[in-house]
């Protein structure tokens, strides 16, 4: 037995670490069994998948030997509130439980952090117009200044609003990264480097599997390299694996499109398109493009898809919604590319 394996078995024993930690401690055989196998692994390598029922104690089991290892280690959760219970309570009591030094850092993706330009210029860029979203927008003003991490959890006003939120956090499109005014300050790569100097990372599967696709593509990594990582809730790998790594398209994703395309064409090519009116037409093809779930007895907006046309839709009400929408994205990005090649023939 090696002195790991033996450290952890000490931690669960009924005068161990955790007993003299937690009142009323009795040692369970399965919660001991899967922290010795948890910590073999680590030593020798390999994988192993573990299958308990509710309260066996899982969490204590693979973070007490993912700590005594010695191992940099990313800790992989299916949600964002898995992630802050580990990162906010379960890691802290067992680091000190176990007097442990580990540095601890929490991940998120990109759109759970606060871009700080984008907040600056959503004052001004003239795309909220109502008093609801104002005044939230002055509420994550207020609150930018006293933030530690920037997680917009933080204010769950905000995680929930549809309005306000796109205009302060970034995507890969619009980040300016090293070259953004605020990048010294940005809470997101802030994040990033804490992570790449911590011991235990706290991530989300969605974001082990997007470092994944960026490493693949070899321009960078999101994630540090480690020794071990645990998947917590992996019966959800498979699920989100293949939404995350397939091909989808949202109408969400069409709007964003068009809030940019207002914002940067006011900024950088005024004069050169009428972009909220094309940007106005897209929104109303989206629109009616949406709507035609809703007017065709309530098909279900996922559904299976046969020679083009989702099930349970008419063809022709389909393809000619899809025409429109597509011959607005087409125009709107005819006037982007003009504005593209204005910008070279005036440098």
């Amino acid at each position: 037995m090696s002195e790991v394996v033996a450290a952890v078995e000490a931690v669960f024993s009924d005068a161990g670490a955790l007993a003299q930690s937690v009142p009323e401690y009795v040692p369970r055989t399965g919660q001991i069994q899967m922290a010795r196998v948890v910590a073999e692994t680590m030593e020798t390598g390999g994988t192993l998948v573990v299958e308990a029922g509710t309260g066996i104690g899982k969490t204590y089991a693979y973070l007490v030997p993912s700590l005594l290892s010695g191992h940099k280690v990313l800790i992989s959760t299916a949600t964002k509130a898995l992630q802050d219970q580990l990162f906010g309570r379960d890691i802290p009591a067992v680091i000190a439980m176990l007097k442990s030094p580990a540095r601890v850092a929490l991940l998120k993706g990109r759109s759970s952090y606060l871009c700080l330009h984008r907040l600056t210029n959503a004052r001004h860029d003239g795309m909220l117009q109502t008093a609801a979203p104002l005044r939230l927008l002055g509420q994550v003003e207020q609150w930018a200044v006293s933030t530690r991490f920037g997680d917009v959890a933080e204010v769950p006003a905000l995680e929930e609003s549809a309005q306000v939120l796109p205009l302060v956090t970034s995507t890969r499109e619009n980040c300016g990264a090293s070259k953004c005014p605020r990048y010294t300050d940005c809470f997101l790569y802030k994040a990033r480097r804490d992570a790449m100097n911590a011991d235990m990372v706290v991530i989300n599967h969605h974001l082990f599997f997007a470092d994944a696709n960026v490493r693949e593509s070899g321009v960078a990594e999101l994630l540090p390299t480690v020794n071990t990582v645990v998947f917590d809730e992996a019966h959800q790998l498979n699920d989100i694996g293949v939404q995350f790594l397939g091909r989808q398209w949202s109408t969400g994703q069409a709007l964003a499109l068009g809030r940019d395309a207002v914002f940067t064409g006011a900024q950088c090519a005024r004069g050169l398109a009428d972009w909220p009116h094309l940007v106005e037409q897209m929104e109303m093809a989206v629109v009616a493009l949406h709507a035609v779930f809703t007017e065709q007895g309530g098909a279900p907006q996922r559904a299976l898809w046969a020679l083009g046309v989702p099930d349970g839709l008419s063809p022709a009400i389909w393809t000619s919604r899809m025409v429109r929408f597509v011959d607005t994205i087409r125009t709107l990005t005819m006037a982007l590319r003009n504005r593209s090649l204005s910008g070279v023939l005036a440098n």
